[in-house]
């Protein structure tokens, strides 16, 4: 870790404990949300119906990691909080990775594909460069990251959750400093006035 280290350990551990006290409500609520565009987003690079090893960047309880197996791509999943990788394995029949976001101990070039879906925006400004680094790292040459974050100017505590809310143009430039490629970005929900789409989705290669 970079910066203040006793406050990103507290910003981890709360963000954390948010979740694991709310695990089974936060699945709920989410297991039905359509994110079909994201998913199908992260594969439109690769040749139509190709296997992948696919990395759900923060995976919660394993919605979009059973897809991704159902599909046929070998996935793996990783979550910091022990609730959701219990769930996610249940519900997945995955592999998944206990691992929090600013201790991160991934295989270079293990993965052709990262799906950080709803996720890297827990990750402080100060550790988002080392992050997304370490990403980079884990991909393939010409591996593909998928994020989708809430967008915004701001950072700091939402509730009992920490948030880095960045425009397009901030993350293009985080993305690109970690030696990514952007190909593609969209706005959620679709069909919406730009006003009324609070999520910023980017599809980036590793260059």
């Amino acid at each position: 870790m970079t910066g203040n280290n006793g406050e990103l350990v507290q910003i981890e551990a709360q963000t954390l404990a948010h979740y694991t006290r709310n695990a089974e409500a936060f699945w709920a609520g989410t297991r039905d949300h359509d994110v079909s565009q994201n998913r199908a987003a992260l594969l439109a690079p690769f040749p139509a119906g190709q296997a992948l090893d696919i990395l759900d960047f923060g995976c919660g309880p394993g919605r979009d990691l059973r897809w991704f197996r159902e599909q046929g791509h070998r996935a793996v999943g990783l979550d910091g909080c022990p609730a959701f990788c219990r769930m996610a394995r249940d519900y997945s029949g995955c592999e998944v990775w206990q691992q929090q976001f600013l201790q991160l101990d991934l295989p270079p070039a293990r993965f052709d594909a990262i799906f950080a879906n709803a996720s890297l925006f827990h990750v402080p400004s100060a550790e988002l460069p080392r992050v997304l680094r370490e990403l980079h790292s884990a991909l393939r040459p010409g591996g593909i990251l998928f994020t989708s974050n809430p967008r915004g100017n701001g950072e700091g505590w939402s509730g009992e959750r920490y948030g880095l809310w960045l425009e397009f143009d901030d993350s293009r430039a985080y993305l690109e400093a970690a030696g990514f490629t952007v190909i593609d970005h969209y706005y959620r929900p679709p069909g919406l006035p730009l006003g009324q789409q609070p999520w910023l989705a980017i599809v980036s290669r590793k260059a």
